[in-house]
């Protein structure tokens, strides 16, 4: 994996690059949908290539090792060729579910031990299991195991939980380089992660520590799970001070479209989150003049396409009145047609944030389109 940086912006830390990975160039910066079990949801592979032109979705490893399994994984050549997307993929270790499971696991220093939400069955991930996992899967990137605390928490249990998050990419890493290879004919490569929750001494110690591991690229872990926007951007800011400024940073699972551009002028370069779809499915279109809630009365007789200015076929095949009553009356379709919508507008957001990078004029661009974005419609 090479990351090549066409051009900084002068006015800000946003840089336009190229990743180039064994399935494909990613243009950053870049949005990535995330396909938690193996499928974005309620989008076809081919939507998400020829419709939304996305270049890297992800998978995540607890999900996709609890069902289909590493098995059938390892039969079908990888998740490429499961899932019939032929482009990068990035895999998530597992680490926010030991956040969002809290309530199904077990943590110790050797692992987590997570009761699965499917059958109740018992399944220790160790950093090592998880290498392994991550290896049959066969992500173009994948993730250290940590721990993802949540963002009010205090100074002595951020402390503790970094020094195992640290612990653990140690092993991971031990592991991922001397006792398991590639199963598939291409190089992965592995991202630390930096935690630390608010704290900038955390932060700046994990970031450091990060750094000296000299990965592909590298992502900041934690933020976008309680802590105020104010502490998210400042963290941001305190980690790329410190991160590699020739490899890639990601901001995990971060987040509304003013997140991405305040991230992006703050030097991150992938981004990923559910939003897009989630947001879709409830009925709400996220638009370069605000954001609409296509359940609101509004838009019951409103025969105008969908988005005049969208990038997504489903932008002008339909109009506003069309999917308000499929989303008012709970029709697939309609949840189908958000989600490719707003996957469509993120992509589309990088995309021209990048063409302002390029062009130098990055944060004048930004501040403008800011109050637009905020509006709702």
């Amino acid at each position: 994996m090479k990351f090549e940086i066409e051009k900084n912006d002068p006015g800000s830390w946003a840089r336009a690059g190229i990743l180039h990975t064994p399935h494909g160039d990613i243009h950053t910066p870049i949005f990535m949908p995330v396909g938690t079990v193996g499928s974005v949801k309620a989008v076809h592979a081919y939507e998400l290539q020829e419709d939304i032109k996305a270049e890297i979705i992800l998978g995540n490893t607890y999900h996709l090792y609890l069902r289909p399994g590493t098995e059938i994984l390892e039969a079908a050549g990888g998740l490429q060729r499961f899932n019939a997307w032929n482009g990068p993929i990035l895999t998530d270790s597992g680490g926010f579910q030991v956040f969002s499971l809290a309530h199904r696991r077990k943590m110790t220093d050797e692992g987590v031990t997570f009761q699965s939400h499917i059958d109740g069955s018992k399944h220790l991930f160790t950093p090592e299991r998880v290498m392994e996992i991550q290896r049959s899967i066969g992500g173009d990137i994948i993730m250290a195991f940590d721990e993802c605390p949540p963002g009010d928490a205090s100074y002595a249990y951020a402390r503790e939980s970094l020094d195992l998050t640290m612990g653990w990419l140690e092993r991971c890493w031990r592991h991922f380089h001397n006792e398991t290879s590639p199963l598939y004919g291409y190089d992965q490569s592995l991202f630390p992660i930096v935690q630390g929750c608010v704290y900038p001494e955390l932060r700046r110690e994990a970031a450091k520590r990060v750094a000296e591991y000299s990965a592909d690229g590298n992502a900041i872990g934690g933020l976008s799970v309680g802590e105020s926007t104010e502490e998210m951007y400042e963290m941001i800011e305190v980690v790329n001070d410190v991160l590699p400024k020739d490899k890639p940073r990601y901001l995990m699972g971060v987040g509304t479209p003013q997140n991405i551009l305040e991230g992006i002028e703050r030097g991150v370069d992938m981004f990923d989150c559910i939003m897009p779809t989630r947001n879709g499915r409830n009925g709400q279109i996220f638009t370069w003049r605000g954001t609409m809630n296509m359940r609101n009365q509004k838009w019951r007789n409103d025969h105008s396409p969908l988005d005049p200015e969208g990038t997504s076929r489903v932008d002008h095949m339909y109009t506003r009145a069309y999917v308000r009553h499929l989303i008012h009356s709970d029709e697939i379709l309609g949840l189908q047609i958000a989600s490719i919508h707003n996957l469509a507008f993120y992509l589309d957001l990088v995309r021209t944030a990048r063409k302002h990078i390029l062009a130098g004029d990055y944060t004048t661009w930004k501040a403008g389109v800011l109050p637009e974005l905020s509006r709702r419609l």
